[in-house]
């Protein structure tokens, strides 16, 4: 990665992730490993999936799911570590809020959600993500299924 990086070199590509550069991204990062198989039907059945590519290869992506009426989350927004700090999580961030907004019915108003990484909720912040819990709304939750279920 260069030392300065002008996000005007930036392409954003919809839909095009491959499998290989989803897993390639996620293991930078350190997240959970997935099956090919399991992070192929993930992307097939995102509402949009965008990379973030400088000179053809992929540095970023994010993806978006949901029902596209109701609720829309930022699913995965990873940048690895070498190439946070430019931009590029914002620039992704922004391509995927659009598409939320443009996905938006006239006159309703959809939720657009996200669960972060401990310690980037000042990022999600800047960009108009309320942190929970509020006065008003509960924490975040989540429950893992697996084969290890007692």
């Amino acid at each position: 990665m260069p030392r300065q990086v002008d996000l005007d070199m930036i392409e954003l590509i919809d839909n095009k992730l491959t499998v290989d550069e989803y897993l390639k991204l996620r293991a930078l990062v350190g997240w959970k490993k997935l099956s090919r198989e399991q992070a192929q039907k993930a992307l097939d059945n995102s509402l949009l999936v965008v990379g973030a590519y400088l000179a053809g290869q992929p540095i970023g992506m994010g993806r978006l799911v949901g029902d596209g009426a109701v609720i829309c989350y930022v699913q995965d927004l990873v940048i690895p570590p070498q190439a946070q700090g430019y931009g590029i999580g914002s620039l992704i961030l922004s391509r995927l809020t659009r598409y939320v907004e443009s996905l938006r019915l006239p006159g309703t108003e959809m939720m657009f959600d996200l669960m972060c990484a401990k310690g980037r909720e000042r990022f999600y912040e800047a960009h108009g993500f309320l942190a929970r819990p509020t006065e008003k709304l509960g924490p975040g939750m989540i429950q893992y299924l697996n084969d290890n279920r007692g």
